[in-house]
Order: structure tokens, then sequence, then C-alpha cells
């Protein structure tokens, strides 16, 4: 490649980070029957028609009773790989962690993990024709395994990825190791994450998971097995952060934006928490989300929803 085209690379690959206003797309839990998986480039057309710094994919690129196959895997990769805007692909549990099921073709998880990260995470680059850099935790010897975990600034905002599935975040799996491994990562990620972005003074971060890790079960008392860790750290290290903090997450097919983060010694709603909950299927669509310095929540978000007739099906 000659120099002047590795300059303008380099450019347009740093522009991001100076914004002080952009936007970026958030979509996830599809496809999930035919009619969706014909009408995921119509998705993806529909946020290259915007003005997107990149769009973000929070897991589950199948239905919990379809294959879990080299091929599937490959199908869903093409479509992102042709997104005009930088995509980055968060794995969720469909894709791994339920696919011993018989009617996901009796895989090994973690086989299929090692093929996910294989496919989708081969160097620091995202996916689509436009591509950035990130951080990946596999950079950290001890950690080297996790391609899937990154993190990258934007702006005022540093975005941070974590393999966090549904299905209780594999912690019923009869061999607990992997858990285990996989929460120290996530642990060690999100701390290193919020020290760098207190440490840069920056005004937000935007945390992506692929599982609910049940907010009102929490509240209650009652946190699930696989995500009280999660939550407690996600917890103490907001109340630490003097900028906002949103959580993106997929799974249960609820879109909506809330804020259902309490303090247990009160009771009180952590006020500078966000939950963002993408659409899911049969629901078909985008939330179009925007940084503004000027905006004294520094967050907006416009849910998009994509027009057509969906087939219903049961969540899994």
């Amino acid at each position: 490649m000659r120099p002047t085209l590795l300059l303008l690379l380099g450019v347009l690959l740093a522009l991001p980070a100076q914004a002080d206003s952009f936007s970026f797309g958030l979509f996830g839990d599809t496809p999930y029957t035919q009619w969706e998986r014909l009408h995921l480039p119509d998705l993806i057309a529909d946020m290259d028609r915007e003005n997107l710094a990149f769009v973000i994919h929070d897991g589950d690129i199948k239905s919990g009773s379809d294959e879990c196959s080299d091929k599937a895997f490959a199908d869903i990769h093409g479509v992102f790989a042709n997104s005009v805007h930088p995509l980055i692909y968060v794995p969720g549990d469909n894709e791994w962690t339920d696919c011993h099921r018989r009617s996901n073709g009796g895989y090994q998880p973690l086989e299929r993990l090692a093929k996910l990260r294989q496919l989708f995470f081969p160097d620091d680059l995202t996916l689509g024709k436009r591509r950035l850099v990130l951080e990946r935790q596999s950079a950290q010897a001890v950690f080297s395994t996790y391609r899937e975990n990154s993190r990258w600034e934007t702006g005022p905002v540093l975005f941070v990825t974590l393999n966090i599935p549904g299905t209780n975040n594999n912690h019923d799996a009869p061999d607990r190791a992997e858990f285990i491994g996989r929460s120290l990562a996530n642990t060690a990620w999100l701390e290193q994450s919020f020290a760098q972005a207190r440490r840069k003074k920056l005004s937000g971060i935007l945390i992506v998971i692929q599982g609910n890790p049940g907010f009102q079960a929490a509240n209650a008392g009652h946190p699930p097995s696989g995500y009280r860790q999660f939550l407690e750290q996600l917890r103490a290290e907001t109340r630490n952060f003097p900028g906002q903090v949103v959580l993106v997450h997929g799974d249960t097919h609820h879109q909506r934006i809330d804020q259902p983060l309490e303090d247990p010694d009160t009771g009180q709603t952590v006020a500078n928490f966000t939950r963002v909950e993408t659409h899911g299927s049969p629901s078909f669509g985008w939330t179009k989300a925007t940084v503004d310095r000027r905006n004294p929540r520094l967050f907006h978000f416009e849910p998009r929803v994509v027009a057509g007739p969906r087939l219903q099906y049961n969540a899994q």
C-alpha cells in the first residue's frame, strides 16, 4: 500500500476519537427466523444510510434451536463483513453455551467458542468495510484466550465489550472451570477499563454484554448466580465513576431504556447508570445512540423498528 494511502487510512481511523458529537448503532438477538435472515442485510443497510461511527451486535446470531454449524457462522460473518460501518460483535449464548443441545447439533460449547474466536476475532480490527483498531484483552499474556473482550475510545467515551452471555453466564455448565476462568478475565478487563476512563477523565463508559444480568432479582436481594459478581463490580465501579455509565445487553428480547441499578444500602436508583436492552426477535430493529458533550446525560438513545412481516417464535 502506498504511503499516502496508509496516511489517509490512519486519519480515518483516528478521526472518531476526536469527535465531540457522534452516533452509533446497537442491535442483537437476530436473525432468529428465515425472514429475519433474509432481511438482515436490509437492517444493516438501514444503519448504513446513517452517519454512524460504528455499529455493535450484542449477540445471538441464530435462534436457540438452530444448528451451531460452521456454515451458519460463516454466513453471518459474511453479512457483518458487508456493513459499511465498522461492526463489533459480542458472542451470545445461542452460538456457544447452548450448542450442546440436540437441535443445535450436539456440539461442544468450548469448541464452538474457539471457532467464533477464530472466525470473528482473528486480529485487532473490527468487521465491516471500514474497520477500526480495537484493544483486545488477548494482548495481555495471562488472558491471551479472550480475544472477544475489547475496548476503544471514541470522543469522550470508552467502549468495552465482555463475554457475558445468557443462560446464566454458563455458570451451571458441568465443568465450572470455563466460567471461573472467564469471570476472572471479565473482572480484570472491567476494572482496567474503569481505571482507564477515570485516569483519562473521560465523560462516559459504555459496556456491552449479551446476557441480561437480572437487575430486578438483584434489587430484591436474589441476583442470578452467574451474574452476581459482575453486578457487584458494576455497581461499585459506577458509584466511583464521575461520569455516565451505560450497560447494553440483549438476551430477553425486551427493548428498553431505563435505570434499573439500585444502591443496596439505600434502595435508591444509581443516578449515573443507564441500561439499554436492544431489540430482539420477533421485534426487528436497532437503536441509534448519540453522544453529545452538550447533553447533561451525555447519551441519547432512539429505537428504530424496521417495518415488515415477522415470524413469531418462542424466545430461547
